[in-house]
């Protein structure tokens, strides 16, 4: 099972986590969230990241989750990459997370990372294209 660490601003992945249990009505192992708060220390900061990878680690890596491409928790967490084994996805949305857990003990890294970015993609709809009947692609 791939170990999963969300890394974003303030709260977010917390409250991401918190969602996801609700829906699934239990606790998820290998799944926890690292708070960033751009007002501490960078090294600090990388270390959370560091032991939150220690914790969730396991034989199929770990998948870091960050909430938008650019943002302190996503470029903290680009140095822990490691091809193969730690993988970063940034904009991670409840459908994302949803799918990595569920998905996570079913395949290796690489596919899982393709196909989790494929899924987050799809997962963002306008409303009344879809009530129109024109959803675009």
């Amino acid at each position: 099972m791939t170990g999963i660490l969300i890394v974003t601003h303030a709260q977010l992945g917390a409250t991401l986590i918190d969602t996801l249990e609700f829906i699934l009505g239990k606790p998820q192992k290998d799944l926890i969230s690292i708070s960033i708060d751009i007002k501490q220390d960078p090294d600090n900061l990388r270390k959370k990241i560091k032991t939150g990878i220690k914790e969730v680690r396991s034989d199929n890596g770990v998948l870091i989750l960050t909430d938008m491409f650019g943002g302190t928790p996503s470029n903290l967490s680009y140095s822990f990459l490691e091809e193969g084994q730690v993988e970063v996805i940034s904009g991670v949305n409840l459908p994302i997370l949803m799918k990595a857990v569920t998905a996570r003990d079913k395949m290796p890294m690489d596919k899982l990372t393709s196909s989790l970015v494929e899924h987050g993609k799809r997962s963002i709809s306008l409303a009344s294209d879809i009530l129109k009947g024109t959803k675009r692609s």
